[in-house]
Order: C-alpha cells, then sequence, then structure tokens
C-alpha cells in the first residue's frame, strides 16, 4: 500500500488521495438498455435466450422447483445449515427491534395527526453468482423482507445457483427463486414476465451491469425502486500505536480480495504500525486464495499518516467508507466524532467479518462515498409511511383561519376556499 503523510499533501492532493478507482462503464449504458428493451418485449423467451448466451446455461424454465430445492437443501452439510442458523437468529433479533410504531397525537386541540407504516407488497432480492457464493447476502436481503411483511419475496441468482443460496433462501422465507443473473435479472423483477413476478424494489448488490440496469430501472415510472446506489467494496480502518498490525492487515485483505476494483485504507498516526501493517499483508497475502485479486486492489489503496485521532476521523469523514474499523486504545470514544460511514466496528475484537454474516447488523451498506448520505439497509427500508389527519369542528375553527392567510399569501385561491366553505357552514350552525 502507498504511505501518504496527509500534513505534506495540499487541499487538492488530499482530495485526489482520496478518490476511489474510476468505475469502468465501457458503453454499459446503450448495452444494459438494449438489454433490458429485450426483457420488455420478449418476457421469458427473452429472458432464456439471455441465460442461454450470457450464462451459458441451458434450462427449461426460469424458476427453481420445488424439487430441486429439497435436492440443493439435502446437499447443505449439517454444520453449514448450523451456521446459518446462529446467523439468521442475531440478523432476526437486531432486525425485528427496528420494527416502527405507529405514532398518534393531537397538535392542537381537535387536530389529530397520525404516523402509519405498510410493508411493500412484491419485493425482488439480488443474489450475485460468480466464484464467490454470497450466502449471507440472502439472509441479509430476505430477512428483513419477511419481518416487514412484504407478501411477495422473489429472488433471483445467475445459474448455477449455489446449494446453499437455494438452501437460506427457503429457510428465510423467499416465495420464488429464478436462475436469472445480470441485467436481465434486473429487468425481469422491474418489468414482469410470464413467469417472473414484477415487484415494487430491487435490493441487492451486483457488478458493473447489474448496477447500471438498476439505475436504469429506477429512473423509469413503470420499472421499480432500488435499495441503494452501490459500488465496489471498501474499508477504512483507524488505528493507532497500541493496535495488532496483523489485525488491520486481516482486516483489510477482507476487503481487497472482494475484488480487483476494492479499496482499502489505513489511517494512523504511527508511521511503525503502518510498516508493521505493510510487512503482516505480505505475509497473509501469501495463505490467501484469492490472493492477485487483492493485490490488485492493494495497488489502489493508502495509508495516510496523521497527526493525532481528531485528524483521523476528519480523514475518515471526507472518504465516507462503506466499512469503518477503529483499532484504538478507547475506540467508543472516537465515536461521536465518525459522521459518515455505512457501518462501524470498534475495538480489536471486532472484525469487519462478523458484519458480513453473523453479528446482526446488515452488511448491504452505501459505497463509494454515498454513506454521506444513505443509509445501511434495514427493515424501514421494506416498508413505506404514510400520514393521516382527522379534525373535529373545533379543531377546523382553530386553525382555518391562518390557514386561509397563508393559502392567500400564496394566491391558491381554491385552497382557501376548501377552508372559508367549511367555516362559514359551521358559523351557520352555530
Amino acid at each position: 500500500m502507498k504511505t501518504l503523510d496527509w500534513n505534506q499533501l495540499n487541499t487538492s492532493e488530499q482530495t485526489q488521495a482520496l478518490r476511489r478507482p474510476a468505475l469502468a462503464q465501457g458503453g454499459r449504458e446503450e448495452q444494459v438498455a438494449g438489454i433490458i428493451a429485450k426483457v420488455r418485449e420478449g418476457g421469458d423467451a427473452a429472458l432464456m435466450e439471455l441465460t442461454r448466451t450470457l450464462d451459458r446455461t441451458e434450462r427449461n424454465t426460469l424458476q427453481l422447483s420445488e424439487q430441486e430445492i429439497d435436492a440443493a437443501a439435502d446437499r447443505v452439510s449439517d454444520e453449514l445449515k448450523a451456521a446459518i442458523e446462529l446467523a439468521i437468529g442475531n440478523i432476526e433479533t437486531f432486525h425485528r427491534a427496528q420494527l416502527p410504531q405507529p405514532l398518534a397525537l393531537d397538535t392542537s386541540p381537535g387536530v389529530r395527526c397520525e404516523l402509519h407504516f405498510q410493508p411493500l407488497e412484491k419485493v425482488g432480492l439480488y443474489v450475485p453468482g460468480g466464484s464467490a457464493p454470497l450466502v449471507s447476502t440472502v439472509m441479509m436481503l430476505a430477512i428483513p423482507a419477511r419481518l416487514a411483511g412484504c407478501e411477495r419475496v422473489i429472488l433471483c441468482s445467475p445459474p448455477p445457483i449455489n446449494d446453499a443460496i437455494v438452501y437460506t433462501a427457503r429457510r428465510c422465507g423467499v416465495d420464488a427463486i429464478y436462475t436469472l443473473g445480470g441485467a436481465q435479472a434486473i429487468a425481469a423483477m422491474a418489468y414482469g414476465s410470464d413467469t417472473v413476478t414484477k415487484v415494487d424494489k430491487i435490493f441487492g448488490p451486483g457488478n458493473s451491469w447489474v448496477t447500471e440496469a438498476k439505475q436504469q430501472v429506477s429512473s423509469d415510472v413503470d420499472g421499480a425502486a432500488i435499495d441503494m446506489p452501490a459500488g465496489p467494496s471498501e474499508v477504512l480502518v483507524i488505528a493507532d500505536d497500541t493496535a495488532d498490525a496483523d489485525f488491520i492487515a486481516s482486516d483489510l485483505l477482507s476487503q481487497a480480495e472482494h475484488g480487483p476494483d476494492s479499496q482499502v485504507i489505513l489511517v494512523t498516526p504511527s508511521r511503525e504500525l503502518a510498516q508493521k501493517v505493510d510487512m503482516a499483508l505480505e505475509q497473509q497475502l501469501a495463505q490467501l486464495s484469492r490472493a492477485d485479486i487483492a493485490r490488485q486492489a492493494l495497488a489502489e489503496s493508502r495509508t495516510f499518516i496523521c497527526d493525532d485521532m481528531t485528524q483521523a476521523a476528519a480523514i475518515s469523514n471526507a472518504y465516507a467508507p462503506e466499512h469503518l474499523i477503529v483499532q484504538t486504545a478507547d475506540p467508543r470514544a472516537l465515536l461521536p466524532k465518525l459522521k459518515n460511514a455505512g457501518s462501524i466496528f470498534l475495538g480489536a475484537w471486532t472484525p469487519e467479518s462478523v458484519g458480513d454474516y453473523a453479528s446482526g447488523t446488515n452488511h448491504t451498506l452505501p459505497t463509494y462515498g454515498y454513506s454521506r448520505t444513505y443509509s445501511s439497509l434495514g427493515l424501514a427500508d421494506y416498508q413505506r409511511r404514510f400520514t393521516v389527519q382527522e379534525l373535529s369542528p373545533e379543531g377546523l375553527r382553530a386553525i382555518g383561519p391562518a390557514v386561509e392567510l397563508l393559502a392567500a399569501t400564496e394566491t391558491l385561491d381554491a385552497h382557501k376556499n376548501a377552508v372559508s366553505l367549511r367555516l362559514a357552514k359551521l358559523e351557520k350552525q352555530a
């Protein structure tokens, strides 16, 4: 990792040093738009053709049958099922506690205002395939959907779908599993087909094709909403001279192995610690099956030498990481200064991996700096809220004149008349 002294950089150089690697699109917009158009026009037939040509898989159906699901579940080891159960228990506990409570109060006598919550009716979950079967992503997406009360939950994943993904989807209450990947899966869920249910909102990570497809369908009134913008995975570690270099290296590598476009950052006032971390990275890289991928990510990664923890927090806030790890003598003391992060991990015994799998928090997080304005995925993302108001005659008499004046000030006569007519009728009844 390249080491930079933060205070030796001018403002422009600091901004440049915090830049993520550019997202490679390469004309994706037009290609994805073409796939979406093909799915909308051709439905199931187009989806089958795209699965044959892009995923090089021949299937007679898009949806997994109950027999296929049973067979996949039988092939999952009891040991893995037990680990999945432990994770489900913690994730359910944390997300169930997020269930919102309806609000009802009188803002003034005779003026009743309420806040209600309603689950989204149909949601679609996307779970990437590839070299890493993301079983954990199934839990993170499906458990809050079920707890929120969504009526129908569907899941798409590229064929061949990993057995553990299939088992976990059933265990978490997914209603239908489709062997679809890439932009065509997003299009299928956004617009529907004879086989695939059209959903209201799409959740889940993916490659640049999936990300572009999600952005396109979310901007179309006939498409579907999405959870959040997405980019490559990333982590920033804040550490002082009490931190364990081996622990830090392992945390950095846990994100670097996601992909060559991932980025990891270390911020520390200790140059000695930075050097130890570099040595630990080399030692641990030699033991990783995805070492080549991790090395590519490290080439675009940085270590920043700062003055103190206050400056470290400021650097982190400027970067706005997806994952933020604090390995200091008193990590919780730094928490009030940390503003922008998808999820924060405090202390030497809290590796980022526990949040990915089983601590209970959700690992679907805003990346690429979006944690400044977006939040980690939670139960609220699967619900919509709406307000209710009800006024008595006394309530309208109390606030009606103010409403009339405000409406008149805005020259909205019909707004004013809607109140004035009622107040006049109340006067006649008095």
